[in-house]
């Protein structure tokens, strides 16, 4: 097994080998069969669709978005902004997780669905804050989104998450709740939980902790992919084409300076950066951070941080053209995650933003300044969503092919 891959086994459905002695699966009936059309693309629903990231990767690599779920209004309106032909429902997943009623409302009843995605929220697993894991309800919606799935039963789900739930624990499941199999004390309990309700579903999961510059995008991103067959497929993500440097196999890591060339931005939309912090970052160069300050000011600029303990890296951060973008958050102004621009006064603008997580120059996101800045940095990069696209497609056409 190599070393950056977990693979989670749910249980296999019945099979036969062929006289081939390949093992044949119920997975098409005729041409695309339940993947869709061979005239179409093969359909998917988006739970937890935000401003669509990982949808429109999914849309670059061959398949049709016929409905999205998303709690949040502005993401809701940036949606039918931009794809006014989507069915968008704009409510709570925990109000629609029976998955007959989702079709019925996005009106998909007999219609085929080769994919489910989402990426449920993630504060509650995430390294930088409390880690509630389920004690938070946003944790608890991984849950809704996977009864969705089981109900529906696509040929294949896409579950994207932090990397915190490879670690997270649970602590509050009563003693009287938990199952035998799982070990609710330690560290990975949330993973095994998980593992336990694949198994349930009949499902067959890869879980895969992927940067996203190994895989073209601008910014390193640390991301967990889960991918699932419900047919017994083991599809893992393909090693990344990227690398910090060009080799024989891979090309150099995309950077900053990539992703912006050609930007149109004459008057960038940009939340500045109060006085006070402007003061030290006017002192540092292209990518450099607070430890480039002169040592007497480190601990004004830090405040009560000076003395915690880890890197800090993201304090009084320039950018820097030359290196990819560090993960972009909700917020480019933050005191511990500061996205200053490489050789100007300010933080990245809204567009910069959106073209390092790969969104289209004519992507129009709705709301004030934070409420854009939050659904782009909430977002999949939509490099990462096309190779997770393509990687589920070649599936499809390999089975077409030796089925």
């Amino acid at each position: 097994m190599h070393k950056n891959k977990l693979h989670l086994l749910g249980k296999l459905p019945k099979t036969k080998p062929n006289s081939k002695g390949m093992v044949k699966k119920t997975l098409v009936k005729e041409g695309w069969g339940e993947y869709g059309h061979p005239s179409g693309a093969p359909k998917f629903i988006s739970l937890f669709s935000g401003a669509m990231g990982l949808d429109l990767g999914l849309e670059s690599a061959g398949f049709e978005c016929v409905g999205c779920l998303e709690l949040d209004k502005r993401a809701c309106q940036t949606i039918r902004r931009n794809r006014p032909n989507i069915p968008v429902l704009e409510d709570d997943i925990r109000n629609w997780n029976q998955g007959s009623a989702l079709l019925k409302k996005f009106g998909l009843e007999g219609k085929d669905v080769a994919l489910i995605v989402g990426g449920p929220p993630c504060p509650s697993f995430s390294t930088a804050g409390k880690r509630q894991a389920f004690n938070d309800p946003r944790g608890q919606v991984m849950f809704d989104f996977l009864k969705v799935v089981n109900e529906i039963r696509p040929p294949f789900f896409v579950m994207e998450n932090v990397r915190g739930i490879l670690s997270a624990a649970i602590d509050h499941v009563p003693l009287s709740e938990r199952d035998d199999k799982v070990d609710f004390d330690g560290k990975g309990s949330v993973l095994a939980l998980l593992n336990t309700k694949f198994a349930e579903m009949g499902y067959t999961v890869t879980a895969q902790l992927v940067n996203a510059a190994n895989y073209g995008t601008p910014q390193k991103r640390e991301r967990v992919v889960f991918i699932g067959s419900r047919d017994g497929l083991q599809i893992p993500m393909p090693v990344g084409a990227y690398s910090p440097s060009e080799g024989l196999f891979q090309r150099r890591w995309r950077t900053l300076g990539d992703a912006l060339e050609g930007l149109v931005d004459p008057e960038p939309e940009f939340i500045p950066f109060s006085k006070n912090r402007a003061k030290f970052l006017s002192l540092l160069q292209e990518g450099e951070n607070w430890r480039s300050l002169p040592p007497e000011m480190q601990e004004e600029a830090l405040g009560g941080a000076y003395s915690s303990t880890g890197g800090r890296v993201g304090f009084f951060r320039r950018l820097s053209f030359s290196k990819p973008s560090p993960t972009v958050p909700t917020s480019p102004i933050q005191k511990s995650t500061c996205l200053c621009h490489p050789t100007e006064l300010r933080s990245l603008s809204v567009k910069e933003y959106a073209r390092v997580q790969q969104f289209p120059d004519n992507w129009i996101f709705e709301g004030s300044l934070v409420d854009r800045y939050r659904q782009i940095g909430n977002a999949v990069p939509v490099g990462l969503g096309y190779v997770i696209g393509t990687t589920i497609f070649n599936y499809l056409k390999n089975l077409e092919k030796n089925l």
